[in-house]
């Protein structure tokens, strides 16, 4: 699907999707309880199918609500079954799900499709091998046998939080006490910290300590009876940059209090000069004179493409720093960006781990790939807004990845977006 943008600026009131950060977690840790846990959601997207897919797989029961969500539970006996765990395009299911699966079954086998495979899985591989797991295949298709045993975890922290999240979902459920333990610092901790949140609601602990975390073993997840996933930063900061990027956008839905890091954007615009004021979870992004500004990511590194289509457009030299953990996404995101903003008459520069980008007032306009990534999809039609002419993005399909009515709600904000 081939999407032309007609340069406007957006204004109106955009309420948050779910955070899919957060529902996946939620979903996994009703899959693990006995008792049944209404999941509210009313957003979905290709990746949260994975994960319901998975569960399923999995011999969980899912069944649709009528308000949106699902209930889901875990059936009474895991280990009969010898699952196919089709994660689709979804890094977080995958990792998420490979500890927990060796927890419960004594094989099983992950696929996955588009850039899946390539994404790195050595560290956790490495750190499941040493307590039980014996893999067959370097990538996906990976078939896993011998049951996980507790024990201690090493596992680097600067490549994905990711590996550390599974093996906090599985670890309790092993009869013995684990350790992870960190050989390098954690980078995107925010995301830790949502699934430690979310074990906690599920009446799962664990101890984070100077060394990684410490996990009690024979712990059983309790359901809490029903969750809802919260309003998601990530997907709102492309709202809130098109405010800033000439706009006047509204977005409700948002925890201020929230542990997702993505929340960073509203403070980010803010200095560099757009007006920004909140309510409640309530964020309202205008244009202002925008400054470039450096810009460290290594715990926000999903905000790159949007914060870097915002600097394209604001005066001076802007620096993103610490990246380089993007070019193991969806797409490489660093060349990514750097492509389509160059397409559209940017002056960015790629480094190896960083981007330096200087600012131009309006940019030209004209054709970018999408590079079968959903963020830079987003981040493209956000910064149409401040185009000369009209940008058409190549593979904008790649938005169901994570926001499928992301044109839908373009459009009602005023924007002028059109398959072609």
């Amino acid at each position: 699907m081939n999407i032309a943008v007609k340069p406007t600026p957006l204004a109106g009131t955009i309420r948050a999707i779910d955070s899919k950060s957060d529902a996946h977690r939620l979903l996994i840790c009703a899959g693990l309880a006995a008792e049944g846990t209404a999941v509210a959601l009313t957003d979905l997207s290709q990746d949260l199918e994975a994960t319901v897919f998975c569960l399923k797989a999995m011999g969980c029961a899912v069944n649709t609500l009528p308000g949106g969500g699902f209930n889901v539970s875990a059936p009474g006996n895991f280990s009969n079954l010898n699952p196919v765990l089709d994660c689709g395009e979804s890094g977080s299911t995958l990792r998420f799900l490979l500890p927990v699966a060796a927890a419960l079954f004594d094989g099983f086998t992950v696929t996955g499709r588009g850039r899946l495979p390539e994404r790195p899985l050595g560290p956790i591989k490495e750190a499941m091998a040493q307590n039980g797991c014996n893999f067959e295949g370097e990538g996906l298709p990976l078939r896993v046998s011998g049951r996980l045993r507790h024990g201690k975890f090493y596992l680097p922290g600067n490549v994905s939080s990711q590996f550390v999240s599974g093996l906090l979902f599985a670890l309790p459920l092993l009869e013995g006490d684990s350790e992870i333990i960190l050989t390098s610092p954690l980078e995107s901790g925010g995301y830790t910290d949502m699934t430690v949140s979310a074990l906690f609601r599920f009446g799962v602990n664990c101890e984070q300590n100077e060394k990684g975390y410490f996990v009690p073993g024979g712990q059983k997840y309790i359901s809490p009876g029903k969750v809802t996933a919260e309003g998601d930063w990530s997907n709102a900061a492309f709202w809130l940059a098109a405010g800033a990027l000439g706009g006047q956008v509204t977005c409700t839905g948002l925890n201020p209090d929230s542990l997702q890091r993505d929340k960073r954007m509203a403070e980010i615009l803010e200095q560099m000069g757009a007006n920004v004021s909140r309510q409640g979870g309530a964020v309202n992004v205008c244009g202002g004179k925008l400054r470039g500004l450096d810009a460290d990511v290594a715990d926000i590194p999903d905000l790159v493409p949007v914060l870097a289509a915002v600097m394209a457009a604001a005066e001076g030299k802007s620096r993103i720093l610490n990246a380089g953990r993007l070019r193991l996404k969806e797409s490489d995101r660093l060349t990514a960006v750097t492509k389509m903003l160059t397409a559209l008459g940017g002056d960015v520069r790629e480094e190896e781990d960083s981007l330096i980008i200087n600012g131009k007032e309006r940019l030209t306009g004209g054709t970018t790939e999408g590079f079968g990534d959903h963020r830079i999809v987003m981040a493209a039609a956000a910064v149409a807004c401040v185009c000369r002419d009209k940008v058409v993005i190549n593979g904008a399909e790649a938005v169901e990845k994570s926001y499928p009515l992301f044109f839908r709600d373009y459009n009602r904000l005023g924007g002028k977006a059109d398959v072609i």
